[in-house]
């Protein structure tokens, strides 16, 4: 049985290229690994299977709270597929929901945690829920927000996108949790990446490291999601793999759009730099 370490990020925050490459670094092959076989690897929380597994029935009438009173159950057949590290994607902030631990404390050994320039988030999660930016804005702003259930998943709950990154980020969780900036990710990926695997105790060469890393490029996913599809594209959007860049808020968002999301999010954009320029 193995302990698991949380992918977390709000979404469209890079987890999911973090992902594809912890794929490629422990697969090692020849090719980039198949875009649709990332479950080999690493899980994604809340998959409506496991909470019905966890139940041994269906859990289509149960209610918010008979449904979260399984997350720790659910939690404990994650560890009990794999002999070790079990990686298991999460959106969901570090919170209680009635009472109850989104990410159970005796099961997880640690997290990485993945944060981009809400200003860009804002762009990318439009796109991913079919939503306008205005929409997505009020979305980030909200203290209570949360994705919708559906047929194959249970809701997810994001809080606002300050309340997340706080949540993961809190003093206490410090030596527990690896953070990674998506920005890095572009624009220093050698020295990020290989950061990443050295939390998690793993000594790729540098050639390996590389390797693992061009097979994880932007530029590769796109080619990958054109001819072969990408299983986990929201039904909303035309593709996963949008543009992969930082900066686009630049000419995308008004000014207005931008002092709605710097007020909400003041001080987390200035620890971590993402405050546009005459901020302070």
């Amino acid at each position: 049985m193995g302990d698991i370490v949380w992918l977390a990020s709000y979404p469209k925050s890079g987890n999911t290229w973090a992902r594809i490459f912890l794929h490629n670094l422990f697969l090692n092959g020849d090719e980039p690994a198949d875009l649709n076989s990332l479950t080999k690897f690493t899980m994604g929380d809340g998959k409506k299977k496991w909470f019905e597994r966890a139940a041994g029935r269906s859990i289509d009438n149960f209610s918010e709270a008979e449904i979260t009173a399984l997350i720790p159950k659910v939690h404990e057949l994650y560890t009990r597929t794999r002999f070790d590290t079990v990686f298991v994607k999460t959106h969901n902030a570090l919170r209680l929901i009635n009472g109850i631990p989104l990410v159970t404390p005796t099961y997880t050994a640690g997290a990485i945690y993945f944060i981009r320039n809400p200003l860009d988030v804002v762009l990318s999660l439009a796109n991913h829920f079919g939503q306008s930016v205005d929409e997505s804005i009020d979305m980030m702003n909200n203290h209570n927000a949360s994705t919708e259930g559906t047929d194959k998943k249970i809701p997810e709950f994001l809080c606002s996108w300050s309340d997340h990154v706080n949540s993961w980020l809190q003093e206490g969780n410090k030596s527990r949790v690896h953070v990674m900036r998506y920005e890095d990710m572009l624009y220093k990926p050698e020295k990020t990446f290989g950061g990443m695997a050295k939390f998690l105790g793993v000594k790729p060469s540098r050639e390996h490291l590389r390797k693992a890393i061009k097979f994880s490029s932007f530029e590769k996913l796109r080619k990958l999601e054109d001819t072969k599809g990408f299983n986990e594209r929201s039904d909303k959007a035309e593709r996963f793999f949008r543009v992969g860049k930082a900066g686009q808020w630049k000419t995308a968002l008004t000014q207005e759009q931008v002092e709605k999301i710097v007020a909400a999010h003041y001080d987390v954009m200035k620890k971590f730099k993402y405050l546009p320029p005459g901020y302070k």
